[in-house]
């Protein structure tokens, strides 16, 4: 991953639950909980966040793991993670790790569920398919991979803001993304189901393991 890019999202962390919030019409974190209830996890349950950022969504798996399981949030950036830190506090059972999302360090089959939230449009092509692959070989056969991301927002400016984002990973390969999310999904997974959030603004991918 070229250094500029881990300064940039270094940089971001500053703004980044604010430019998330505003986003998704979602001031609140709300749709995160909502996100965590469709992961089908049980006490003891282990899960991963990918590209977890700021950490938004780890108290919220945290909640559905119970005592006895395991969150991990992995980022390549370290001021996304030092944010997260802060967030999630000393909260047990709570991890955080920076790696590569393209070579994930953990065995096959470690995790009862993925997720990755507003962040997959960001991996660049070679990334985003090695993302893929390692969530196919970490994740237990049958269990959930969950993709929340913005779909096109309404609102000019927001929208205008929107397509930034998807030029800053390259314009063809971001609109052809769009075209073709779940042609792209079930290159990896048995299934990929499409489902709308309460606020409308935003999406969420669910996709069964092979």
């Amino acid at each position: 991953m070229p250094s500029w890019r881990r300064k940039y999202y270094d940089w971001f962390s500053k703004f980044y639950d604010r430019f998330v919030a505003m986003h998704s019409s979602d001031p609140g974190g709300s749709l995160r909980a909502y996100l965590a209830d469709q992961t089908g996890l049980a006490d003891g349950g282990r899960v991963l966040d990918i590209c977890t950022g700021t950490g938004s969504l780890l108290l919220n798996l945290k909640n559905k793991t119970g005592t006895g399981g395991m969150v991990v949030g992995i980022d390549f950036s370290g001021g996304m993670l030092s944010a997260a830190g802060k967030k999630t506090g000393a909260s047990p059972n709570i991890y955080l790790v920076r790696c590569d999302a393209g070579r994930l360090p953990f065995r096959e089959a470690a995790f009862d569920a993925v997720t990755c939230t507003h962040a997959f449009y960001e991996l660049k092509g070679p990334s985003q398919e090695a993302c893929l692959k390692e969530i196919g070989r970490t994740l237990k056969p049958a269990r959930p991979f969950l993709m929340m991301e913005h779909e096109v927002p309404s609102r000019p400016l927001i929208r205008f803001l929107f397509y930034v984002r998807m030029f800053s990973m390259g314009s063809a390969r971001a609109f052809q993304i769009l075209k073709h999310e779940q042609a792209l999904l079930l290159n990896y997974f048995r299934t990929a189901v499409k489902m709308r959030t309460p606020t409308g603004n935003s999406k969420i991918w669910i996709c069964e393991n092979r």
